[in-house]
């Protein structure tokens, strides 16, 4: 799945392509919306919340999205081709740039006033401009029995965060991802680090944790299961996390992430 890195690029991408322009065709293409039409309608702003995007039109109205596993937006000129079969979840476009919606997890048109229907439940927006380490901290510590590996993907916890992220985040805070979040010991430094990476990598489509964009080299576990630590040199883990259906890939090492600290 996207995490907010990548979501934080798209709004962008479809920011420049839509933000200050009048739509010329809006196509939706699920039940619940087939008969909207935007066409007319000034693109105020688009903007990514999590792994949620806002796409805000004039009149009132918000274009909620999300990727969830296979989704993309693709930006074209208009009058392009769209990809064959029923794959197209949403298009709109106006006289310079056409955005099509791929697989897209979620399509929702709502009243901007009332966005908190599809992401009041989030929490801190890891990239967001209201980043608030602060309450990150205290919505992780609210539950201090649940993993911390599972805490950090809880999106009520904080906004943005995936199995990459949570994979980096965790080895370079050397927390075993099944430590409860009541052991940990400094949940701040866990928060400062996630910030870190995805603001590292927010401006850029290839991800790099390590400092070291050659590949295979540019994440420290991550992909790497069964491949020697960049760190420590022993052989990285792999399994899975979370109660059925929800299991979640994890992977660590166990020399560097210990599951007892000692010493």
């Amino acid at each position: 799945m996207p995490e907010g890195d990548v979501v934080h690029l798209t709004a962008k991408r479809l920011g420049l392509a839509l933000d200050g322009r009048v739509l010329t065709r809006s196509d939706f293409r699920v039940p619940a919306h087939a008969t909207a039409d935007l066409t007319g309608r000034a693109v105020l702003e688009t903007r990514s919340r999590g792994k949620h995007l806002l796409t805000r039109v004039e009149g009132g109205l918000t274009v909620h999205t999300h990727l969830r596993m296979e989704g993309s937006w693709r930006i074209s000129r208009p009058g392009r081709g769209t990809p064959p079969g029923d794959v197209v979840r949403l298009l709109l476009a106006n006289e310079e740039w056409q955005a099509t919606g791929v697989r897209l997890g979620m399509v929702d048109l709502l009243p901007t006033g009332h966005e908190a229907r599809v992401v009041g439940h989030l929490g801190p927006d890891l990239l967001g401009a209201d980043w608030d380490p602060g309450e990150a901290v205290r919505r992780l510590s609210a539950v201090p029995e649940t993993t911390i590996g599972e805490a950090l993907l809880d999106q009520r916890n904080l906004a943005g965060i995936g199995t990459i992220y949570r994979a980096e985040t965790l080895f370079l805070a050397g927390l075993w991802p099944w430590r409860p979040v009541g052991a940990v010991e400094d949940l701040d430094k866990v928060v400062r680090i996630a910030q870190r990476l995805l603001h590292a990598n927010k401006e850029r489509p290839n991800r790099v944790t390590t400092g070291d964009a050659r590949p295979g080299r540019d994440t420290w576990v991550y992909g790497r299961a069964g491949r020697a630590c960049l760190r420590c040199g022993n052989r990285i883990s792999r399994g899975e996390m979370g109660r059925g259906p929800q299991e979640r890939l994890i992977v660590w090492c166990r020399h560097c992430q210990p599951e007892r600290v000692t010493g």
